[in-house]
């Protein structure tokens, strides 16, 4: 029988993975109340496309092998300037850092302390207060 896998775990299952292939400035947006669309968002940036492409894998992977779930579809992941893995209550967005520059969607979804970063040391979220 398969075990109920809450958001936040999968937000921070998702997280895990993507630090595990050396993703930079993880983040967690916490977006339920802004959005019927999902309840995270999960950003992250790689250094080139081949980085983006291992991270995008590496996040269908662990999430499959650990929880069970794969992704209803996913956008991007070969082409390594933004990939898109969406879980339904969780939607990883992975960016080169000039795209991920260009739509900073922090600045669009972030307010009232719903922005997290992870840290890849403890495997935890951090509160961090959205730049304005």
């Amino acid at each position: 029988m398969k075990k109920e896998v809450s958001s936040k775990e999968l937000a921070l299952a998702v997280c895990k993975a993507l630090a595990d292939k050396r993703g930079k400035d993880i983040v967690s947006l916490y977006v339920r109340e802004k959005t019927d669309l999902c309840d995270y968002f999960i950003i992250a940036s790689g250094s080139n496309a081949p980085q983006i492409r291992a991270m995008g894998e590496r996040v269908e992977e662990l999430v499959e092998r650990d929880l069970g779930l794969i992704p209803s579809r996913t956008e991007g992941v070969r082409d390594g300037r933004w990939a898109v893995v969406d879980y339904g209550d969780v939607i990883v967005h992975i960016f080169n850092d000039e795209t991920r520059l260009f739509y900073h969607l922090e600045r669009l979804w972030a307010g009232d302390g719903n922005i997290e970063k992870f840290n890849d040391k403890t495997n935890e979220f951090e509160p961090l207060v959205a730049e304005n």
